[in-house]
């Protein structure tokens, strides 16, 4: 059920994409980032169609990142880069009107927040657009560094060579535009969908709803054994850690279970283990301490 949600999640993302880069970036000769501002500038010198070229770089690309990232992620991104492919080349082949040819700043904020959004929706769900997409998740998946920021960095040099066949350092401009705001998006994007909420929750039915939570949204619990200040009276306190999306669905369960439940809600900063992100220490952050 996770894996279907998503690859329906990455559909999405890349959908968004192709309307971004294909409407509203190409069109305008507005370059962005990775394997697709690439394939724009091979496509603004030589003709050659952008989406095949996109198709072929991240081919290569992939087979290299096989081995550093698994089959769960490179499957995913194949997929994600075949939906890209086939959904811009129709759109290519579909639409011959030119949005925002006079508005060329609109259109570079615009096509940016539907790129970024896209990309962050690929990311957040284990997959990705490909290209410079699939270098940060190199990166990150050993340091914990900015996705976003990654991205950006890697894709100055790429922006920064469209002056060398568009010959106008205002389109450059707006790339750079594109550029932020794509990371800007893809940060949002993937903070909202993987940020985390922890739950204090005192019941007598604490049983059941234990249950439930670990039926319903596939969440552990932790009984911690507590004691009321004022009553003295011994009370069982489920400890749970849940993604934020997932938050409606348990106050749904405990509601249904125990409306008199006392439930806190917080958010963590992180959360790491099983289900949740993986730690991301620096080699050799235990160099030169003193061992007893």
């Amino acid at each position: 059920m996770l894996e279907l949600r998503d690859y329906a999640m990455i559909t999405v993302g890349m959908l968004s994409y192709c309307i971004g880069w294909t409407i509203f970036l190409l069109p305008n000769n507005i370059a962005t980032g990775g394997v697709a501002g690439v394939s724009s500038i091979l496509f603004w010198a030589t003709g050659f169609p952008a989406q095949l070229s996109y198709f072929i770089i991240n081919l290569v690309l992939l087979i290299i990142a096989l081995r550093i990232l698994g089959w769960k992620f490179c499957v995913k991104t194949v997929y994600a880069v075949i939906v890209l492919s086939l959904s811009s080349a129709i759109a290519a082949s579909i639409y011959h009107e030119h949005w925002l040819s006079n508005e060329p700043f609109m259109a570079a904020i615009i096509g940016s927040v539907f790129c970024g959004c896209g990309v962050g929706l690929g990311l957040a769900n284990n997959g990705s657009t490909g290209g410079t997409d699939i270098i940060a998740a190199i990166i990150n998946k050993y340091r914990d560094i900015s996705l976003g920021h990654v991205i950006m960095f890697c894709d100055i040099f790429i922006i920064s060579s469209s002056y060398l066949v568009l010959r106008d350092f205002e389109r450059v401009i707006y790339g750079y535009v594109v550029l932020y705001v794509t990371a800007f998006c893809i940060d949002w994007v993937i903070h909202t969908m993987r940020s985390s909420v922890q739950f204090f929750i005192i019941s007598e039915k604490y049983m059941e709803i234990g249950q439930r939570i670990n039926r319903e949204p596939q969440r552990g619990c932790t009984v911690i054994n507590a004691q009321g200040f004022y009553s003295g009276r011994d009370v069982k306190m489920l400890f749970v850690l849940a993604k934020r999306r997932q938050s409606d669905m348990i106050f749904r369960l405990i509601n249904e279970v125990d409306p008199q439940a006392f439930v806190s809600q917080s958010a963590v900063i992180g959360v790491y283990g099983e289900g949740f992100d993986h730690f991301k220490v620096k080699r050799g952050s235990t160099k030169g301490v003193k061992k007893e």
